[in-house]
């Protein structure tokens, strides 16, 4: 690797939302354009998160969901492009796949236009079973929220 000053971080309140914002700018055709409030819904509801900062720049970031058994999904992998093809995108992914919350998840699924080769030289497969999509949740509005019942966690 050719930046030795490179660290990798999973805390969250590290994260600068403005950099996350520019770096999803710069690097990510479809991450443009993402509000403040969005980004910090999104890191704030996913598990584990990780960035990348070459000292006090933040160069890369990646976040998972999980149910921690059954399926994970990997979302938003970036790595600034002056910092690409140094091995550390394979590193970043490595990190979320080996984190205890994916570690033992049955699938981890994840979404890309033009990186396939990319990820299957991590392991990923073409998967072409699971293609569907729900576009505009507003839509899910119509639906009489009356009818449906919500059980209560316990303790909760």
């Amino acid at each position: 690797m050719r930046y030795p000053q490179i660290q990798f971080s999973d805390r969250k309140s590290e994260i600068n939302l403005h950099q996350l914002q520019d770096l999803l700018n710069v690097s990510a055709f479809w991450a443009k354009g993402r509000s403040i409030k969005d980004l910090s819904i999104a890191i704030a509801n996913s598990d584990p998160v990780f960035s990348v900062w070459d000292g006090e720049r933040l160069i890369g970031f990646a976040r998972a969901t999980s149910d921690v058994i059954y399926r994970a999904a990997i979302w938003d992998v970036v790595i600034h492009p002056e910092y690409r093809s140094n091995g550390l995108g394979s590193n970043l992914v490595e990190t979320v796949l080996n984190h205890p919350r994916l570690k033992c998840v049955e699938r981890v699924y994840l979404m890309t236009t033009h990186q396939q080769e990319f990820y299957e030289k991590i392991g990923f497969q073409p998967n072409t079973t699971t293609t569907m999509v729900l576009y505009n949740r507003a839509n899910l509005n119509s639906l009489p929220l009356e009818k449906i019942q919500f059980q209560e966690s316990p303790g909760g």
